[in-house]
């Protein structure tokens, strides 16, 4: 088991976001703007979804990983919290998901 956590991640994409490392992924896809940003999040959530199918778990895992990335950065370019997020799920938590669903505006 890892001592690292998304707080340690979303802190080192928060650095490199703001950094001026021209050697930097994080950096050169926070430039280009939310919409790069949120293209690559869904195009790895695809690729965990098909690997879910797959039940191909290395691929899985990696793909997680990469879509957990990708999150990270678009809450970081749209200038939301991580802690928000986890205040969020964790106000969630304390019914179930049902009620959860229920209790949310209908359209």
């Amino acid at each position: 088991m890892t001592n690292f956590t998304l707080a340690d991640l979303d802190r080192i994409i928060a650095a490199r976001a703001s950094s001026d490392d021209e050697k930097s992924y994080t950096r050169k896809l926070v430039g280009k703007g939310v919409a790069k940003c949120a293209q690559k999040l869904g195009e790895e959530a695809v690729e965990a979804a098909i690997a879910a199918v797959r039940e191909d778990r290395e691929e899985l895992t990696a793909e997680a990983a990469d879509l957990l990335y990708h999150l990270l950065v678009v809450l970081n370019v749209s200038g939301v919290n991580l802690q928000d997020v986890m205040a969020e799920l964790a106000r969630r938590t304390g019914q179930t998901g049902l009620e959860e669903k229920a209790s949310r505006p209908q359209d």
